[in-house]
């Protein structure tokens, strides 16, 4: 087994082009060293002597539902060590009725006014590793309104001016962040609607600094 090693696990909502989205980044993941496996049943949680030689698990699974036995494998993992990292709703809109996973992911989704809409992405932490050398730009893509932990460590911002709900206008929404859990590290950026929002190539870099940060 390599040195590096990561499950990338995905399935659930296929408007969100889950399995596509996963190919963009192992490629980049094999690049940087790590042995890649790809899975699309969330039974993978399960084994525990993989999950814990991992150094980083990409879950990719949205709208779905994770049984009891499978979050604690997942969560137990991430507790001991195992990195998390992802995108979009494959991360952060995955179960709903999963307390205990979102309060390890840091977020969940909760709308998107007006769809699909051109947006800013504002970087907060100049300094930060991940985000470091990279200017605000521009996403044409689901402009993510979610409910974050105050303890995430935000990286990139938005701020809201929507038409469909300008009640939410000049809100200031987390877009990127990183945490901890247990000895893990966490890591998510909400960009990712579709594979193709990834050809933004800062949203791609981000995400691809952000998985290498996560990784034990």
């Amino acid at each position: 087994m390599a040195d590096k090693t990561a499950l990338m696990v995905y399935g659930g909502y296929e408007p969100h082009q889950p399995k596509q989205t996963v190919e963009v980044f192992a490629p980049l993941l094999e690049a940087a060293g790590f042995d890649v496996t790809l899975s699309d049943t969330m039974d993978s949680y399960l084994d525990r002597d993989l999950m814990h030689s991992l150094s980083l698990v990409v879950p990719c699974w949205t709208m779905g539902q994770i049984e009891g036995d499978q979050e604690r494998g997942l969560r137990e993992a991430v507790e001991s060590g195992v990195g998390l990292g992802g995108w979009h709703g494959g991360m952060c809109d995955s179960f709903r009725n999963a307390t205990g996973y979102q309060m390890m992911t840091g977020g969940q989704f909760v709308g998107h006014p007006d769809g699909i809409k051109e947006y800013t992405v504002q970087i907060t932490r100049k300094d930060d590793p991940i985000v470091s050398g990279l200017s605000d730009f521009h996403m044409h893509s689901e402009q993510y309104y979610m409910h974050t932990d105050p303890g995430n460590e935000v990286l990139a911002t938005t701020t809201f001016d929507a038409q469909s709900a300008p009640w939410v206008n000049g809100t200031v929404m987390p877009v990127v962040w990183k945490r901890v859990w247990g000895e893990g590290k966490v890591f998510y950026s909400s960009l990712g609607h579709v594979a193709t929002d990834f050809e933004v190539e800062e949203a791609k870099e981000i995400q691809r600094r952000g998985l290498l940060w996560a990784a034990r």
